[in-house]
């Protein structure tokens, strides 16, 4: 399997912006689907966004027009740009690869937002 690794996360204030990156290796990452997601204190982990190895994008209801998920193939990354974050934003966002039902983790960076 291969290894994902997040960064970018901390404290921002409700209506500033952060961006996370996640960086792939071990893997043909040109071929995988990637997405964020998130899991917040007492809640389910949830789907942020994904992009495909072709670049479709899908977007959480709770993120359209301020979030924004793209990747770079020749760097192997994938970026999660997080514009006008609210308080609800807070959470552990994780990196997630997958292809043909197998999936991939990172370790996961803490998005705070708070005043």
């Amino acid at each position: 399997q291969g290894q994902l690794v997040e960064s970018g996360g901390g404290l921002v204030q409700p209506g500033g912006s952060l961006r996370l990156s996640c960086a792939a290796s071990g893997f043909t990452f040109s071929n995988y689907t990637m997405g964020w997601y998130r899991q917040a204190p007492g809640k389910q982990r949830e789907l942020v966004a994904t992009i495909t190895s072709g670049g479709n994008t899908i977007y959480a209801d709770s993120v359209k027009g301020r979030f924004t998920i793209s990747r770079d193939n020749a760097k192997n990354t994938v970026t999660l740009q997080m514009n006008s974050l609210k308080l609800e934003d807070t959470a552990v966002y994780y990196c997630r690869a997958a292809l043909a039902g197998r999936y991939s983790w990172g370790q996961g960076t803490q998005v705070t937002v708070s005043s």
